[in-house]
């Protein structure tokens, strides 16, 4: 009995791993970015960064450090920041600080868009993708780590 229940518990974990499983297609979805811009999700992005706490965005950021504009839309790599969570007295101060970065951040304000991808909240999620559909999921919490996988994003 106790076997099966501890093989029941580790199998239900499991597949709370990862909100997609590789084959699975983004459905398309439009989000505003820092500067109140929409962005349309197209079937050209290669690579969705999503953090959905502060600890995943400062990775991003940290791994984003002094690298050029455009930078990431060169990679075709869309990053998507959660804010649903953030207070609004916290938005206040937070997106206009977001439009300091060189790079776009794609803001989840509802927490809609970022859920259906990632569950573990304290690390960046890289989601591998080929005309919209999921090849490959991995999780990020080392800026460097990141900043070397971005290097590699190149067409």
């Amino acid at each position: 009995m106790i076997k099966t229940f501890a093989a029941v518990v580790l199998t239900l974990a499991s597949l709370g791993a990862h909100a997609m499983d590789a084959g699975a297609r983004v459905e398309p979805w439009t989000l505003d970015d820092q500067f109140d811009k929409p962005y349309a999700f197209s079937n050209d992005v290669k690579v969705l960064l999503v953090a959905r706490s502060m600890d995943a965005a400062k990775v991003v950021n940290a791994a984003m450090e002094d690298q050029p504009a455009g930078y990431l839309e060169a990679r075709k790599v869309v990053y998507v920041a959660d804010i649903a969570r953030v207070p609004s007295v916290g938005r206040m101060f937070m997106v206009p600080a977001m439009k300091k970065a060189s790079y776009r951040i794609v803001l989840d304000r509802e927490g809609t868009v970022a859920s259906k991808y990632v569950e573990q909240n304290d690390a960046v999620t890289w989601l591998q993708l080929r005309d919209g559909v999921l090849v490959n999921q991995k999780t990020y919490t080392d800026p460097g780590a990141l900043r070397a996988a971005l290097e590699r994003a190149v067409d």
